[in-house]
């Protein structure tokens, strides 16, 4: 569990979070969500996302979007992919292609899906779908921050290193003031 606690005079309390592996490293890319009670755990219809490729990477490497968004996937190189996921999150295969697809994928179950080009071995990518509006990514020195309300919250967070498509849940409890959480990140064993 972890808590929060101090005293803030509006509703929304700011978190400051810090996400690092176990040898104390910053972790960029690291997901948080956070799940409140009541809130809706589909997008909105009409909600999308971009996974592009160029310089023969995905762009972001770590893209996430809450359950229901459709994503696309434009090609911006001036090679062909072929881009795939045999994740159970979401399987799909797009076939060579330059441009865009005439459809985007909707990731409609929450978890990770792990992405590939089948013709260039060294891209991989990860969307990660999420059941709630409140997500974030940490940034290269591994922080983020998420202003939530008061109460007793879910918290779920992932990143590549944790070796796992599945993400990790913990109770929060956020208090009446700012507070800094302090994660470290445990591959699966």
């Amino acid at each position: 569990m972890l808590a929060v606690g101090a005293s803030l005079g509006a509703t929304a309390v700011p978190l400051e979070f810090q996400v690092r592996d176990v040898a104390g490293k910053p972790l960029a890319d690291a997901v948080l969500a956070v799940q409140l009670a009541g809130q809706p755990g589909r997008a909105a219809a009409g909600a999308v996302a971009q996974m592009a490729q160029r310089d023969r990477r995905f762009q972001p490497h770590v893209l996430v979007v809450q359950t229901g968004t459709a994503v696309s996937f434009p090609n911006f190189d001036t090679v062909r992919h072929h881009v795939y996921s045999f994740s159970t999150t979401k399987k799909f295969d797009i076939k060579l292609y330059a441009g865009t697809p005439a459809r985007p994928e909707i990731f409609d179950r929450p978890g990770v899906a792990t992405l590939g080009c089948n013709i260039h071995d060294s891209m991989s990518a990860h969307i990660v779908v999420v059941d709630t509006p409140i997500y974030t990514k940490t940034d290269t020195g591994g922080a983020a921050r998420l202003d939530l309300p008061r109460g007793t919250h879910r918290l779920y967070y992932w990143h590549p290193d944790l070796g796992t498509p599945t993400l990790r849940e913990q109770e929060l409890v956020v208090g009446a003031g700012t507070g800094r959480i302090e994660l470290t990140l445990r591959p699966a064993e």
